[in-house]
């Protein structure tokens, strides 16, 4: 039946009929693609569950603000201290600032303005060489898209002569910094990747040509799964974001090529076998169709598993991208096998599979490698199982507590700069305050209760309405540092200490403060759910017990060793050691989905050679069949990710590291060495409870090959 259905796809004229109609679809799909921007949310406060005090207090602060008023704060430094040219020039500058666009830059100060409408906070340090200018910029739900664009404006207007420097600072430009990179390295993302991508192929097939068909299916993939998200996005309560888009880019490449291996790997073996392409890739589809499709619903039910997290950003994340690995595995069952029946064998050229053609695999490297284990199987597992269990001792290493602001990017960024500047020349920054919401009646005491706390400001009343009023006090360090956070945490202490007030505490810090606290009830309740669901697939998949259980916990060991390695990396080698607290989650997640993928293409490959042959012989085909594909996945995918690195951000550093790390370890050691040794010491054991290898035959002589076996008819 399978055979029939592979069979009808790749017929002689089914085969323009599918690609005609996946191209139709899919370009239809793809001319949305452009329009994912415009349905991102990229606001920090979207990410929040609804559970957090932050996002009950947002629902407050209404009544005195606009949601999408967004502070902003231009900071003048000389070193030796402002001359009256600077401060007159600062002044004509702001007006310039406000001409900008009046609709959306409002509630200009500046030091004279400030001084005129007796502002409390210093708009002048002490030492007079640094000087502020603050505004609020609203652009609607359009503000990530604009807010670049105000920054080269700002940035044309502004200046100080003779080595004066100026920086776009406070949350505008932060939000600005990170729009910046987010919306202009969609493109070089996606065009570094391809071409990691096309190289490793380029030296797997050995073909000048080849390479083309798996690229051009993962980038019809791409713009599908692009376009299909922006309809989900724009018509459910779906949250997208950018780090969305950039996870999808990567992913959607590594995993589409890796099937496109998988597939081409089992034609190239059949096309030896038939003299009829289409019958070859009929039996191509019918043996490895089931592994593609296992290994993708694993990766796209690990990443629904998402959906549980308390945070929006991260259960955003997972159907997403789930819904890209749909699409891109019916691409590449379906546009692949019908571009490689019509180009024909010579794609392969110069290393063309003839009919009868010995097959290559069966005395390659790999099979050197299963041989070399099989005299001392126990030896190698156990050996190797401490090896990784050393490795992830370097988890160690790790701080999960957050990345402070002048070490979320990996270059240079004016909003960074300019913070760092107010901190230490003793300047408030009000665009980032801590923000409580109480009952009007007890709006005295709890701004008394905050008064004296370290870390903040003065509390100011800003005003009153419906019997709520809100009080603000200004951050007196970075909002993203661990004084902040402790400043929000004594405040929160202090306020609900307020009988009657029922006082709510938000603001940049405190929002930090609630992602955090999400992120480590995510961590502990997600990872969980996701072992769970793997598992089972792999019980359906493998028809046992024994099994899956083995190469779960070969795959846990595998993501705490790339753990480990990642904590010396990030420490020794970056000079970044502090994580963001989502971290261990997204490269669990990844590293399990896509880790147990090269187990699922190897121990199908078990199975069904173990039919023939028993477990053990059927092991060694299985990992010399494999063994080179597999490798030439591994090597795409963590590359694919390695790429993130190109990424001025440090969290893209870390988890495009800790993935490839990752990958390469599942590729060269744990499926290749760890896997195979334990399946050929344990032998028909692993099936258990099945009957399928009850004989358990014994290891096969050194060097001693089993004849494959012969396909069948095609029905």
């Amino acid at each position: 039946m399978h055979r029939q259905i592979a069979g009808k796809l790749t017929g002689p004229i089914t085969k323009w009929i599918v690609l005609v109609a996946v191209l139709v679809i899919a370009g239809g799909l793809g001319s949305l693609a452009g329009k994912l921007i415009d349905v991102q949310n990229n606001e920090t406060q979207s990410w929040l569950p609804e559970s957090a005090e932050s996002t009950k207090a947002f629902d407050k602060l209404d009544a005195f603000q606009d949601e999408y008023d967004v502070g902003t704060t231009v900071v003048y430094y000389r070193d030796g201290g402002l001359t009256e040219a600077d401060l007159s020039a600062i002044e004509e500058q702001a007006a310039e600032i406000e001409a900008i666009d009046s609709d959306a830059i409002t509630k200009v100060l500046t030091p004279e303005r400030a001084a005129t409408a007796d502002v409390p906070a210093p708009f002048v340090s002490e030492d007079g060489e640094v000087a502020k200018i603050e505004f609020t910029v609203n652009y609607g739900d359009k503000l990530w898209e604009e807010l670049p664009n105000l920054k080269e404006d700002v940035d044309d207007i502004t200046g100080l002569d003779d080595g004066g420097e100026v920086y776009l600072a406070g949350a505008g430009g932060q939000n600005a910094d990170a729009a910046t990179i987010f919306t202009s390295f969609d493109s070089k993302l996606l065009l570094v990747t391809l071409l990691a991508v096309i190289l490793i192929l380029l030296v797997s097939y050995r073909s000048p040509l080849l390479w083309l068909l798996p690229i051009i299916s993962a980038v019809v993939s791409l713009g599908a799964s692009m376009g299909l998200l922006y309809l989900l996005a724009k018509n459910t309560d779906l949250t997208v974001n950018g780090q969305t888009q950039f996870i999808m880019t990567v992913l959607v490449i590594g995993a589409g090529t890796d099937y496109a291996l998988l597939l081409i790997a089992r034609y190239r073996e059949e096309l030896r076998r038939h003299e009829d392409r289409h019958e070859a890739m009929a039996f191509a589809l019918h043996r490895a169709a089931p592994a593609i499709l296992a290994s993708a619903a694993t990766v796209a039910v690990g990443l629904l598993c998402l959906m549980f997290a308390d945070l929006n950003s991260t259960a955003g994340l997972g159907p997403a991208n789930a819904v890209a690995i749909v699409v891109t595995v019916l691409v590449m069952v379906t546009l692949l096998p019908a571009l490689l029946v019509i180009f024909g064998r010579w794609m392969f050229w110069p290393f063309v599979p003839h009919f009868g053609s010995a097959e290559p695999t069966a005395s390659g490297f790999w099979a050197k490698v299963g041989n070399s284990i099989s005299g001392r199987p126990r030896m190698v597992w156990i050996g190797t199982a401490i090896a990784l269990a050393v490795m992830s001792l370097g988890f160690l290493r790790l701080d999960t507590g957050g990345i402070p602001i002048d070490e979320q990017y990996t270059t240079d960024q004016d909003s960074v700069t300019g913070q760092a500047i107010l901190v230490d020349h003793g300047m408030e920054d009000a665009s980032t305050p801590i923000q409580v919401v109480a009952n009007t009646d007890r709006a005295e005491d709890v701004a008394a209760a905050m008064r004296g706390i370290d870390g903040i400001a003065e509390p100011v009343i800003v005003g009153s309405k419906d019997g709520t009023t809100l009080i603000a006090a200004n951050v007196l360090s970075d909002p993203y540092s661990e004084d902040a956070f402790d400043a929000v945490e004594d405040v929160r202490d202090a306020v609900h200490g307020v009988a009657g007030a029922d006082a709510l505490t938000t603001g940049l810090s405190a929002v930090t403060v609630d992602i955090m606290e999400a992120s480590d009830r995510d961590n502990k309740v997600i990872i969980p759910i996701v072992l769970v669901a793997v598992l089972l697939i792999l019980f359906v998949l493998l028809r046992a017990v024994a099994s899956p259980l083995l190469l779960i916990g070969t795959v846990i060991l595998s993501f705490a060793a790339a753990l480990g390695l990642s904590g010396l990396v990030f420490d020794f080698i970056y000079g970044h050691e502090n994580t963001d607290p989502g971290f261990p989650l997204w490269a669990f997640v990844f590293l399990v989905a896509l880790g147990i993928d090269y187990n699922i293409f190897l121990m199908t490959r078990v199975r069904e050679e173990t039919i023939n042959h028993g477990t053990r012989r059927g092991s060694l085909i299985a990992l010399s069949s494999t063994g080179g594909v597999i490798t030439s996945a591994g090597l795409v995918l963590a590359a694919t990710f390695a790429m993130l690195a190109t990424m001025p951000l440090t969290f893209t550093l870390q988890l495009g590291t800790t993935i490839a790390l990752g990958v390469l370890l599942d590729t060269m050691i744990v499926r290749s060495v760890l896997v195979t040794a334990l399946n050929l010491d344990l032998g028909g054991k692993i099936w258990w409870p099945s009957k399928l290898d009850t004989e358990d035959l014994p290891l096969p002589e050194p060097g001693a090959e089993p004849e494959r076996q012969k396909e069948p008819a095609l029905d």
